[in-house]
């Protein structure tokens, strides 16, 4: 179960370096800003939970995490030489799958390390969305976590599948926690779902 949970830790850090990657070509910066902004998308929000958590931070342990951001990145770009544009629902979907695996192994590894169940959600949703939020800022994006669609709401909710789960079937709770993370996240950008917003009476 460890290597499962291992191997998915990866695969979160490899998409959400492909997001990063994306949004460098969108924004024509060169190899160096890649770099940057695909590891501040991949391993922002895990630094972020395991510094306010007072963990050892991940991959300062396991410098496999980095090579992993690189070979995503790479292989991005070597994609992106044959694109001459890159949708921005393409960045968008490539950020949400990223959420699903992080918003889940984001909650995991806070359980795993002793915290209780709500702690975990909030870590979770933290894991998730900080590393976007941190690529957005440095490419002088608005944050998607700020857009009007579910983003932040989505984490929670996937965190909390996970938890609710995984006392049970941690296999089960996995598949749960990321399929429903990124389902809602999904039919956030397609529908627009948004949580109810509280307007001044003289706006009407």
């Amino acid at each position: 179960m460890e290597l499962i949970f291992y191997w998915t830790d990866h695969a979160g850090v490899a998409v959400f370096a492909v997001a990063g990657t994306l949004l460098a070509f969108r924004k024509k910066m060169d190899g160096f800003g890649v770099l940057v902004l695909a590891s501040a998308t991949a391993i922002g929000g895990g630094t972020t939970r395991d510094l306010i958590l007072g963990l050892p931070v991940f991959w300062t342990h396991d410098p496999v995490y980095l090579y992993t951001i690189i070979v995503a990145a790479l292989l991005t770009i070597i994609w992106l030489r044959f694109r001459a544009y890159i949708p921005m629902n393409t960045l968008m979907v490539a950020d949400a799958i990223g959420l699903s695996f992080f918003a889940t192994m984001g909650a995991e590894k806070t359980l795993s390390a002793g915290f209780p169940p709500f702690i975990a959600i909030i870590m979770g949703t933290i894991s998730a969305c900080f590393g976007g939020m941190l690529r957005d800022v440095l490419a002088r994006d608005i944050p998607m976590v700020l857009k009007s669609e579910l983003y932040a709401t989505t984490c929670i909710i996937g965190a909390t599948v996970y938890v609710l789960i995984v006392p049970y079937q941690p296999l089960i709770a996995l598949a749960a926690g990321m399929t429903s993370t990124l389902l809602i996240r999904l039919g956030a950008i397609k529908f627009n779902w948004s949580l109810p917003v509280f307007r001044d009476h003289q706006d009407h």
